[in-house]
């Protein structure tokens, strides 16, 4: 991955060159390297709002449901019924493990204009489960926001501070904490008092820097990153990308499903 120009676009001190990929397996070497290889600009909080293009041409999905997956990466999905920073069921034969951080420009092109397809096509029918992990890497405010966007999810309002922190014209504001809280009223959150415990509370850290270190130990270093069954995609990529990874997890569970079926014993 070339090293970014741009210092606004920089990871802070905690950056991904300071870590070392987790040791999942030997093979998570490579799929470290896959998530490696996005451009700085997959990143550009300050770009991203004068530039709506996508970040290049679709990424390959090959016709092989099997290629480009990493078994280890998948075991990832926590499929947790409880997880509030999650949408979709919790056995559904797909799951899309997203890494973002509020801050970043095209994480919010995702957000606003891939996600809500995926989850209308994909989501409603229990095809597809999405997984959030906070990944913030551009700083104090960065923190702020993705330890709102836990606390909002302690009170069942995770999906709708994401929406509001997404929203076209959200991140120029910035994440002080009040303006946090702000988003927190927008969302919904009825108890702000409680929330604002939460934002500075250790569970909060806790949960953040959980997310975080997985990603830098799988060896992402820049945001959007996302999982697909365990197939690595870096960046807001066109939309063809995600539903062509999808259909093919899909698929390949479904098969999965069949062969296991046809293996069983006689009742």
């Amino acid at each position: 991955m070339p090293t970014p120009k741009n210092p606004k676009s920089a990871p802070s001190s905690k950056s991904a060159s300071t870590r070392k990929p987790l040791v999942y397996g030997a093979v998570i070497v490579v799929a470290a390297g896959l998530l490696g290889f996005a451009s700085y600009k997959a990143t550009a909080p300050d770009t991203a709002s004068k530039d709506t293009t996508a970040t290049g041409p679709a990424a390959e999905v090959s016709a092989d449901p099997n290629e480009g997956v990493y078994p280890e990466l998948a075991k990832l999905a926590r499929r947790d019924a409880d997880d509030q920073l999650a949408i979709g069921p919790a056995d559904a034969p797909v799951v899309l493990i997203e890494y973002a951080d509020f801050k970043c420009g095209y994480c919010g092109k995702f957000a606003r204009d891939t996600e809500p397809e995926l989850i209308e096509k994909y989501v409603k029918d229990g095809t597809l489960r999405i997984e959030w992990r906070n990944f913030p890497i551009f700083g104090e405010e960065s923190e702020n926001a993705a330890r709102g966007a836990w606390a909002a999810g302690q009170q069942n309002r995770f999906w709708e501070f994401h929406r509001a922190a997404y929203a076209e014209g959200a991140k120029e504001k910035g994440f002080g904490k009040d303006r946090v809280k702000a988003l927190a009223e927008q969302a919904g959150v009825k108890d702000l008092d409680r929330f604002m415990k939460d934002l500075d509370g250790d569970a909060a850290r806790a949960s953040v820097k959980k997310d975080q270190e997985q990603a830098y130990g799988i060896g992402a270093t820049s945001t959007p990153s996302f999982l697909i069954n365990g197939r690595p995609i870096a960046g807001a990529q066109p939309d063809e990308t995600f539903t062509r990874a999808i259909e093919a997890a899909a698929e390949q569970a479904k098969t999965a499903g069949t062969a296991g079926q046809a293996g069983e014993p006689a009742k």
